[in-house]
């Protein structure tokens, strides 16, 4: 039960993280005018910490499907 709730917690913080990511261009965001805003420089210090927390998040995600997955596994 308790590694559901955290699918569930990391699944929104999941998206959540991945929304606040600024646009590279080349996609969508382009298509709409948000690649005319990008910067010539290179990440700032907060985008390289939401990289990082993005990709810690989603490795715990994917730690809780695996989990799940045994857990299910070993019940049958």
């Amino acid at each position: 039960m308790g590694f559901s709730i955290a699918l569930i917690i990391f699944s929104l913080l999941l998206m959540l993280l991945v929304l606040m990511h600024k646009g590279k261009g080349g996609g969508l965001s382009d298509m709409f005018g948000g690649g005319m805003q990008s910067s010539v420089g290179g990440s700032s210090v907060a985008e390289r910490n939401l990289d990082r927390i993005t990709v810690v998040v989603g490795l715990l995600w994917f730690a809780c499907i695996v989990v799940l997955g045994l857990m299910l596994k070993l019940d049958s």
